[in-house]
Formats: C-alpha cells, sequence, structure tokens
C-alpha cells in the first residue's frame, strides 16, 4: 500500500491473496488508530484480491472509494509497479 502524496509504502507480505482481507483491515484500523485519519480513496488492479462482496461492502461501509486500474497496463501505476518488482527481487 502506498500514500500517493507522500509516496510512504507499507508492505505486507502475504502468502495466498485470499489473506488480502484481513492484512487491508489491520491496515485500515492501525491507519485509524495512530494517524486519526480515514482512507478515503483506494485504487487497484484487477487481479483478485480485492474483487469480492466482503471487500466491496466494507469499501461501501466506511466510505471508501474503490478505484480500479486498467489489466494489464503497469503504466498507470508505474511507481507502485516498479516498488514490487524490487520487493520481489529482494525477497
Amino acid at each position: 500500500m502506498m500514500d500517493d502524496y507522500t509516496r510512504w509504502r507499507w508492505v505486507r507480505f502475504l502468502t495466498h491473496k485470499d489473506e488480502s482481507f484481513d492484512a487491508f483491515y489491520k491496515f485500515y484500523k492501525k491507519i485509524q488508530n495512530e494517524k486519526g485519519i480515514c482512507i478515503s480513496s483506494i485504487r487497484s488492479d484487477h487481479e483478485g484480491e480485492f474483487e469480492n462482496d466482503l471487500f466491496e461492502k466494507f469499501c461501501e461501509k466506511n466510505g471508501i472509494n474503490h478505484n480500479f486500474s486498467t489489466p494489464r497496463t503497469a503504466q498507470q501505476n508505474e511507481v507502485v509497479e516498479r516498488k514490487k518488482i524490487s520487493l520481489q527481487e529482494m525477497a
């Protein structure tokens, strides 16, 4: 996860994609408690880990605008994609 304004990144390594909602929920609560701010918008690709009813209901309930980038176009989110490649190489 990355803040577009500051470019600050939070990284969670997951074993399976089905762990993504729990990881996001913990992150959401951590940001609210530590920083006192709410997440208003998120952007994700169409990889599937954030495309489910549970996640969409959570976003609707908490007023989060969930945007998707166009599939297989890394250039729409090139900063995150470059960082993802760097992290994969380091791991």
